[in-house]
């Protein structure tokens, strides 16, 4: 009797220190599942001409983000993803904007005129955009530490409300924990 009572005690705290794995996590309302395997590598240049590649992102969740300045969703979306990147600034989590198709002067007008300091990449000639293919603007991906595609979300999100900033945090969890 001794020895199941130890058994059961010892299974129940398993159960609750065990690492919180990403199916486990709930996912909110606009976010699907989109386990498509290996993130496609690309090197684009930031509005600063700086370079950047998505392989070097490894170990760290990231969001991928695809977004126009015609686009009025993106328009829309962007304070709540400015609010997103505050609020994640220390976890390992990277947002990644890219810019479809446009120059440098349109899009630093226009993340200027709704006044956020997200910085973008530039898919000047929409060749990285269309080995992604979004399925319209904006798009964001959710890449895993490995470099897995795991989620995405077509049309603008309130990504700063509580419900996606928790799906999130859950997110960071379930990769930052040994697996046993």
């Amino acid at each position: 009797m001794k020895n199941t009572f130890k058994l059961i005690i010892a299974a129940l705290c398993l159960s609750v220190s065990g690492a919180i794995n990403a199916s486990d996590v709930k996912v909110p309302f606009g976010i699907r599942n989109y386990d498509i395997g290996s993130a496609q590598n690309f090197t684009l240049n930031d509005i600063d001409g700086e370079k950047f590649e998505l392989n070097n992102s490894k170990g760290h969740w990231v969001f991928l983000h695809f977004w126009a300045s015609w686009c009025g969703p993106c328009r829309e979306e962007m304070p709540a993803i400015q609010a997103l990147s505050e609020e994640m600034k220390d976890e390992k989590f990277q947002i990644v904007m890219i810019n479809t198709a446009e120059d440098e002067d349109t899009i630093f007008e226009f993340l200027a005129a709704i006044n956020v300091e997200l910085n973008s990449l530039m898919d000047v000639d929409g060749l990285v955009t269309e080995v992604w293919k979004p399925r319209g603007l904006p798009t964001s991906f959710l890449i895993d530490p490995k470099g897995k595609v795991k989620y995405q979300a077509i049309g603008g999100r309130e990504w700063n409300k509580p419900e996606y900033i928790k799906f999130l945090k859950k997110l960071l969890l379930s990769t930052d924990r040994p697996k046993k």
